[in-house]
């Protein structure tokens, strides 16, 4: 018992020493302003990856390749990277402007550019957490790609094995039909060291009917740049622009954010007003607020919580129109982001709301002056949460005056990594602790699992870590965080980083009453300590329609009656 308790430790602590590692080594580059994946520093990051090996990237470490990972990262990452030798990470450089059209990756919102066969330039624009991301993402792509270089050259090191040839052959051809197709995923199957079965499968989950051979293209593009870099020497490159390192961390894109939600505030009569914040999603507080009552006809069962899941699905359009336009008519103010931090803003006036619209009810006899203005504000991702937060609390400078927000209370919702239980779990935290740091967060959370209970969800109170990158996690990790004195019952990205703006406006800055109220919930999006329940394993679906509208309801119960 005693030998295996070391042993679990001493592999916790490699891998806490990996994630430092690499950590420190992309900063490193970042400041050096390029790397060669191939060369030293990108060998840096490919080893201490594979001595990770976490969660997310399954097999990465072995010999076979790694498909659900592949189809996670190639999701984050702007279609068509894999044929690119020259990746350039970018500030905001005005290329919205040119004829280039962006490239948006369907799980990440960052802006691409394809600007020549060769060349993919990707805009940063949400901090360091953004670049950490893609770097890792990027190594496990390279890392895949060399494993089909290994398994396509043969040992003189120029001829390719007959799968390759004939995938070549395929990939080249300007007709295909479904028979060639077939004996192409045979080919593929035995190049990956996967069955016919699970190519099948990934071929089905990366088509498009733009692209139907979408992950034989991949992988024709990982082998080729690869097999190129080994027998010709053309290393592909990555790069960070000069403006981007000069500019990181400055909060450009979090303060031009801010102020213009300020100038609406004050546009809008609602700076001394109180006001509520809430980090969440752009459908849950507008449908939580208007939603049953709109719906009436439709959704006569006003308890049920079938109009929330049809509102999520794609097919409704036309009842999430309905809810929008009730929204707008009782005073929902809505600023699409033009600051490129892709976090767009709902402002609900309670002033004006018009009787029967709402169904929430505020205590009779309130003052118009007393009522709340509710703003919620889309994800923030990393570092950028303290970015946009500590901006978003600054007084408003205008004419040599200092106009302060009121704010009453902050209310995070997310999703993140459960460690004790499964997908759509509830977790509460009572402290945030920074991985990688001695920096902790204790609050008093308005919320607990008392507000909860006989929901027939599993409810997890204790302490949770903020991670660098979701995609740097490993079972040892966490498996060390939940079983010592720390009490971990999860994982995310921004929880340390709201708190801290939150604590140095409140208590530092003075630029926000002390006594701000805090809420925190996530539901689980997968458990990284399960194998098959990771986030590479898929989505929530609507598993997670009804974590989110219990945290919803619970938050603007509390405001309401605040």
């Amino acid at each position: 018992m005693m030998a295996t308790q070391v042993k679990q430790t001493t592999r916790a602590q490699e891998s806490t020493n990996a994630i430092e590692r690499l950590y420190i080594t992309m900063r490193h580059l970042l400041n050096r302003g390029f790397y060669k994946p191939s060369g030293v520093s990108g060998n840096a990051l490919r080893t201490a990856l594979l001595l990770l090996r976490p969660e997310i990237y399954g097999t990465v470490a072995e010999d076979k390749a790694e498909l659900n990972g592949l189809v996670y990262v190639l999701e984050r990452l702007p279609e068509g990277i894999e044929e690119c030798r020259f990746i350039n990470l970018t500030s905001d450089e005005g290329f919205s402007k040119s004829h280039l059209k962006p490239i948006v990756p369907p799980k990440r919102r960052r802006n691409c550019y394809r600007i020549d066969n060769e060349q993919m330039n990707i805009e940063i624009t949400r901090g360091r957490s953004d670049i950490y991301d893609i770097l890792t993402h990027l190594t496990f792509l390279f890392i895949e790609s060399e494993k089909i270089c290994r398994r396509v050259l043969v040992e003189d090191g120029n001829a390719t094995i007959r799968d390759w040839d004939k995938l070549t052959e395929f990939v080249l051809k300007e007709e295909k039909g479904d028979d060639q197709r077939e004996v192409a995923m045979i080919h593929v199957a035995n190049i990956l060291g996967r069955t016919f079965d699970e190519v099948g499968e990934i071929q089905e989950k990366l088509k498009t009917p733009e692209d139907p051979d979408r992950f034989l293209n991949v992988v024709y593009w990982l082998g080729k740049l690869a097999i190129e870099e080994e027998t010709t020497g053309n290393k592909r490159t990555i790069t960070f622009s000069p403006l981007l390192r000069e500019r990181l961390g400055h909060h450009i894109h979090g303060e031009r954010w801010a102020d213009k939600i300020k100038q609406t505030l004050k546009d809008n009569n609602l700076l001394h007003r109180p006001l509520h914040i809430i980090s969440a999603n752009m459908h849950s507080v507008m449908n939580s607020l208007f939603a049953k009552k709109t719906l009436a006809k439709e959704f006569p069962d006003a308890d049920s919580l079938k109009i929330y899941e049809a509102l999520s699905s794609e097919k409704n359009k036309n009842l999430n129109k309905k809810v929008k336009d009730m929204a707008e008519k009782n005073g929902m103010i809505f600023l699409n982001d033009q600051s490129g931090t892709n976090i767009d803003v709902q402002i609900f006036d309670t002033a004006k709301f018009g009787k029967g619209s709402c169904c929430y009810e505020l205590p009779k006899g309130m003052q118009e002056e007393e009522k709340p203005v509710i703003f919620v504000m889309d994800y923030a991702f990393g570092e950028q949460a303290y970015e946009t937060i500590d901006e978003l609390l600054k007084p408003l400078e205008e004419d040599e005056e200092k106009y302060f927000l009121n704010v009453d209370s902050v209310s995070i919702m997310g999703k993140a990594g459960i460690l004790e239980g499964g997908k759509g779990d509830l977790m509460i935290p009572s402290a945030h602790i920074f991985e990688g740091t001695a920096d902790n967060y204790p609050f008093n959370n308005e919320l607990s699992a008392a507000d909860f209970e006989g929901q027939g969800l599993k409810v997890m109170e204790g302490t949770m870590v903020t991670v660098l990158g979701t995609s740097l996690q490993n079972k040892d990790v966490l498996r060390f965080f939940y079983e010592s004195t720390w009490n971990v019952i999860g994982l995310e990205m921004e929880g340390v980083h709201y708190q801290k703006a939150v604590q140095s406006a409140s208590q530092i800055r003075k630029s926000i009453k002390e006594g701000v109220k805090v809420r925190y919930a996530y539901y689980a999006s997968d458990n990284p300590l399960e194998t098959g329940s990771t986030l590479a394993s898929g989505g929530l679906g609507t598993t997670g329609v009804k974590p989110t509208y219990l945290i919803t309801d619970r938050i603007l119960k509390q405001i309401f009656n605040s």
